[in-house]
């Protein structure tokens, strides 16, 4: 199979604010009121636990369907902790990035333990959001006159 192409565009409406489309669709990024923003969207950090969580579902459901068994319905809980101060400017140690996440899957189904166990080690082995968060991705960022 070919690879796909997936692409976003955006612009700055101010400081904190970025106006994102992505297909048809408009994504507002802004940062909370004690960052500085008008809190007018999600901050960047918290679309990327977003765009983890969405990803998890669709595999969840592909891989649930592959396995034979009913999934009704899933709750996906993340959160990650960052260090803000290399954000800031400050000296430390830390990474800019979230020093990990927890992720935490509550399946709506009928299946056993031990299916279960393959199902979440298939989701987090295929889930293309997953993988990019847990493996290196080659980024090269150039400057455009």
């Amino acid at each position: 199979m070919a690879d796909s192409r997936f692409r976003v565009k955006a612009h700055s409406e101010n400081a904190t604010k970025t106006v994102v489309t992505a297909r048809n669709f408009k994504i507002i990024v802004d940062e909370p009121e004690e960052l500085g923003g008008a809190d007018a969207g999600a901050n960047p950090v918290e679309y990327v636990l977003a765009a983890f969580a969405g990803c998890l579902n669709v595999m969840a459901h592909v891989i649930a369907k592959e396995m034979n068994f009913e999934l009704r319905g899933v709750e996906i809980d993340l959160h990650g902790d960052l260090n803000p101060e290399k954000l800031f400017g400050m000296s430390t140690e830390d990474r800019a990035g979230y020093k990990h996440i927890t992720v935490r899957i509550k399946p709506d189904c009928d299946a056993d333990k031990a299916t279960l166990e393959k199902w979440l080690e298939a989701i987090e082995s295929r889930c293309p959001v997953s993988d990019n968060l847990q493996n290196p991705t080659p980024v090269n960022i150039e400057l455009k006159k």
